[in-house]
Order: C-alpha cells, then sequence, then structure tokens
C-alpha cells in the first residue's frame, strides 16, 4: 500500500518507516503499559518523490524536517495505535501537498498619492505634537 498524494505521485510504503512508542502525558497505568504512539521517520533525500517536491520540502521552514533531511513525526492524539497511524500518516501527506501547489507571485504595488499624503501629514502631526512636549526656551 502506497500513501497517494497526487494522481501521479505515490510513495511507496517501504519508504515510510513507522514505530510504535508509548505516549507522553497524562493516561493513568495504561499510558505505562501500550505503545500507542506513532513515530514515523521519512527520508526526503532517499525518497521516490520527484526533483522539485524535493528541493521545496528540504527549503521549508518546518521544525519537523531536521538538517539531515528527514521528516519526523510525532502523533499520540488518540489512544489507540491505529488511529495515530492514521494520523501520523495524514499530516505526513498534508505536509507534503502544502508544497505541491506552487506560492502566487506576488505583484508589488506603489502606494497611491492620497495614501502617500496622509502619511507625510500624519507624521508632522506627530512631530509638531512631539515638539509641543520639548523645554521651552526662553
Amino acid at each position: 500500500m502506497a500513501l497517494k498524494i497526487s494522481k501521479h505521485v505515490s510513495i511507496p510504503e517501504n519508504e515510510i518507516e513507522i514505530s510504535a512508542i508509548r505516549s507522553q502525558g497524562a493516561g493513568g497505568q495504561n499510558v505505562n503499559k501500550v505503545a500507542s504512539a506513532i513515530h514515523l521517520r521519512f527520508n526526503i533525500f532517499s525518497s521516490s518523490l520527484p526533483d522539485h517536491y524535493r528541493h521545496r520540502l528540504l527549503k521549508l521552514n518546518d521544525k519537523r524536517i531536521n538538517k539531515d533531511g528527514v521528516v519526523i513525526i510525532k502523533a499520540q492524539r488518540y489512544r489507540d495505535q491505529e488511529r495515530n497511524r492514521q494520523d501520523a500518516l495524514e499530516r505526513l501527506l498534508l505536509l507534503i501537498r502544502r508544497v505541491i501547489e506552487k506560492p502566487k507571485k506576488r505583484i508589488p504595488t506603489k502606494p497611491t498619492k492620497a495614501s502617500n499624503h496622509r502619511r507625510l501629514e500624519s507624521k508632522t502631526k506627530r512631530g509638531r505634537q512631539k515638539a509641543l512636549r520639548r523645554k521651552v526656551d526662553e
């Protein structure tokens, strides 16, 4: 079973390393016995993703991607392992789909003459107001 990203791109299951670990936090005795949290590791460099996906993923400023190019996701939202596994895979999918879409190119705009005038007026007004607070020379 592969993780389907788009119509033409998918990640084979053997590229995603999933291990079960014990959850943190409150939960009583159960939390100390059952490994219900999931630790997902996905190496971007050794993946079969297209090059432009890889480059964009590595450029992302995301704390889940370490300097070695490995995506590490820890899922412990739910109390059972299978739901946490699905959650971790979903979060990986969302991360990769986020880089698929090209960011819209920003078209720089010029401020209007009126807005420029208002800005300068407020600056002069503020300067006059501050000047009135100064000591008066005799």
